[in-house]
């Protein structure tokens, strides 16, 4: 039997001009590795102009 994924998509909270705090982008990433979810891919639509998205997996 193959394995079964849930996802998670998160955007990534940024400033009224889109720049984040390496230190709050660590705080999301902590707080969903200790829920069990592993970080697959980051999504930039616009890097310069837009929130990157996290998408993270766990094993249902």
């Amino acid at each position: 039997m193959s394995k079964q994924w849930k996802y998670l998509v998160v955007k990534a909270e940024t400033s009224m001009w889109g720049t984040f705090k390496p230190e709050s982008l660590q705080e999301q990433l902590d707080k969903h590795g200790r829920q069990g979810w592993e970080l697959v891919n980051v999504v930039h639509a616009l890097p310069t102009t837009s929130s990157p998205t996290l998408v993270f997996k766990k094993e249902q």
